[in-house]
């Protein structure tokens, strides 16, 4: 099947891990602002479009120590949810959604995607990301993602 990544905010590291480790019986995510994608990973595919975005460098933003940084995980490792930065969230939350064509186009040809990745789903994933960081940002979370393998 492949791995699922959530994409989600949280007020903190504490509330985020509270998305993956439920105790309530509901699946991961469950009454959190987020959405589901394959294939997009946050540490190594989401990283040219984070430099694109911030105008940072790829250095910089991995010596971030919010780039990736794990949060918590469930199930021995079956699932874990990783930190983005709050440069990434802030800076996305403010981009002109009109300019998220050029960014995917930068981004595709960064080589982290193979020559079929398709464009407008590229595209489609970062105007998610950016409402989702603009809502984040509104209110004071910060962003994650979940990965389930």
């Amino acid at each position: 099947m492949g791995a699922l990544f959530g994409y989600y905010a949280a007020a903190d590291d504490d509330d985020a891990v509270r998305a993956v480790v439920r105790e309530d019986g509901q699946p991961t995510g469950t009454g959190y602002d987020a959405f589901v994608v394959k294939g997009v990973d946050p540490v190594v595919e989401l990283l040219p479009a984070e430099v694109l975005v911030t105008g940072r460098t790829a250095d910089a933003v991995e010596a971030d120590p919010r780039h990736g940084h794990v949060a918590g995980m469930a199930g021995g490792g079956e699932v874990v949810t990783l930190s983005l930065t709050d440069s990434f969230r802030d800076s996305l939350a403010r981009f002109d959604r009109g300019q998220l064509g050029d960014v995917t186009r930068g981004w595709s040809a960064s080589n982290v995607f193979s020559a079929q990745s398709d464009l407008s789903g590229l595209t489609g994933f970062l105007e998610d990301l950016a409402a989702l960081a603009e809502r984040a940002l509104a209110r004071g979370h910060r962003l994650y993602c979940w990965i389930s393998v």
